[in-house]
């Protein structure tokens, strides 16, 4: 997924069709409002329907925030960055994600917009039922509470400097995917599987180049 150059401006156009084109957008905030019930209430379902308590649902939750880490790099590895002779898979992978690396500063394609995203993770929680049965009323909201702590993050990290020190190789680790490599560092939310896959950045030897990093966040004007 290489581009000659990479617009630090504006956005893609997707679609002619004005109406397609609206549904490739979406706000930060109308994705946790749309999720956030579904986040509390299942559990709370799960809890007066199943009996499910305490430790159980703390243990399930986090297992599907954990599970979510790997499932965010598997497909931004192997599905966001497949490489096609196809002219349709291509097509299909630049607006799934190669736009963003197009233009990386788009902050309205910074989450999967409403419509598509609905789709998808109702068809993933009829996966995980049919899997885990009624620990899927846990297991799922897990899981996209740690989709919206990627997406958060993701924002964030083309929107402002990290805010603590830890969290910096976070920064560095996407900022080096964007400008030097988008063979490495796949991971957004979390370096683990990058670490884990040998997809790592060595940070101590990639200089830091203040500029690209400006050039990575926004400016509001």
């Amino acid at each position: 997924m290489r581009f000659e150059k990479i617009n630090n401006k504006g956005q893609a156009k997707l679609f002619e069709n004005p109406a397609l084109e609206l549904l490739t957008k979406g706000h930060p905030l109308v994705i946790w409002g749309m999720y956030l019930p579904v986040i509390v209430g299942l559990p709370w379902y799960a809890s007066t329907h199943f009996g499910y308590k305490g430790w159980h649902l703390a243990l399930i939750i986090a297992a599907g925030i954990f599970f979510w880490t790997f499932f965010e790099y598997i497909m931004h590895r192997w599905m966001f960055h497949l490489m096609s002779e196809s002219p349709k898979t291509q097509r299909f992978i630049y607006i799934m994600h190669g736009n963003h690396h197009h233009y990386p500063r788009d902050r309205q394609r910074l989450f999967m917009p409403p419509v598509p995203s609905i789709i998808l993770s109702s068809a993933i929680f009829g996966i995980q039922y049919l899997v885990l049965g009624n620990y899927a009323f846990l297991f799922f909201p897990g899981f996209m509470f740690g989709y919206l702590l990627y997406g958060s993050m993701h924002y964030a990290i083309h929107a402002w400097n990290p805010p603590f020190k830890w969290m910096k190789p976070l920064w560095r680790n996407h900022h080096l995917h964007h400008y030097k490599d988008d063979h490495k560092g796949f991971g957004v939310s979390s370096t683990i599987w990058d670490h884990v896959f040998g997809t790592m950045f060595d940070l101590k030897k990639e200089k830091e180049d203040k500029e690209k990093v400006k050039d990575l966040m926004f400016v509001d004007k």
